[in-house]
């Protein structure tokens, strides 16, 4: 039996939002970055590169679902950052709805396209859904000292 990697599902539930902040272009990803960083460890740069801290795994996927969605998706394009006692979740909603979230298959991989793989292997849980409007990509990333 064969399981889609990215499938249609709501995020669970139990987070409570912390932010949320519209993009227009994929120049405010960098500050996407910097806010998410900001409000997960206090600082905005990476404090100790050498480390693998599961906060850069969220930016790492934020930048990934925010960036799909500004190339891909429609205006407008919102990040949500949500928050709950062991894990954060990043929802990232456009508005086209008929693009749903497909992993690359079958391409070279130096055309790209192999951010969703990306995803799904950093995240904890991951996927999508639709309303009349909009879509939403999300994942969740575990809080821990890793």
């Amino acid at each position: 039996m064969s399981v889609a990697l990215w499938q249609s599902a709501r995020p669970p539930r139990g987070f409570a939002e912390v932010w949320r902040q519209e993009l227009g272009s994929l120049s405010e990803l960098a500050a996407l970055r910097a806010r998410l960083r900001t409000s997960m460890t206090g600082s905005r740069t990476v404090a100790r590169p050498e480390r693998d801290h599961w906060s850069e795994r969220l930016v790492l996927i934020a930048d990934e679902l925010t960036s799909n969605a500004l190339r891909h998706g429609g205006s407008p394009v919102a990040a949500v950052l949500g928050r709950n006692d062991h894990a954060w979740l990043i929802a990232v909603r456009d508005a086209k709805p008929d693009v749903v979230p497909v992993p690359a298959q079958g391409r070279d991989p130096g055309l790209g396209g192999f951010g969703l793989y990306l995803v799904a292997d950093l995240s904890a849980a991951h996927g999508w859904f639709t309303e009349p409007d909009t879509k939403t990509a999300w994942a969740v990333v575990a809080a821990d000292d890793g």
